[in-house]
């Protein structure tokens, strides 16, 4: 997580729905439902209930998450986080007591593969996958 720079806070007692936009970083004591974007990281502290669809640089889950997250480098579910739901992420972490139920996509590929359009990218994995069969 990054260690500088502004902190935008959701309390305890807080109840948001709807779009959550955060120029820096997002700490989520409450509950938020709906879509949350972060340029920053996004941290949901252990008493923390989020049904959202979450992009960010990275997102720590240490309280209950449901809905998927997209970041750019880590994610990671704490001792006692839950996530129900997808992760696309370059590096995913779940320590011991922590809970993940969903689909992880590792996203590590190259600015070169990035680059290339989908097409080609489907075509060339079903050249390959694809076994040569010849008929007599």
């Amino acid at each position: 997580m990054a260690e500088e720079g502004e902190v935008t806070i959701v309390g305890a007692g807080a109840r948001l729905e709807g779009n959550v936009i955060s120029a820096g970083n997002l700490r989520i004591d409450g509950q938020v439902k709906g879509q949350i974007n972060a340029e920053g990281d996004v941290a949901l502290s252990p008493q923390s209930q989020v049904e959202a669809d979450i992009r960010a640089q990275n997102v720590s889950v240490a309280g209950r998450f449901k809905g998927s997250i997209q970041v750019k480098g880590k994610a990671h579910v704490g001792r006692g986080g839950r996530v129900e739901g997808n992760i696309t992420s370059k590096t995913l972490v779940v320590e011991e007591g922590g809970v993940f139920h969903g689909q992880s996509i590792m996203d590590g590929s190259s600015p070169a593969e990035a680059a290339r359009p989908q097409g080609a990218q489907q075509n060339s994995e079903q050249e390959r996958d694809e076994p040569e069969v010849k008929v007599p």
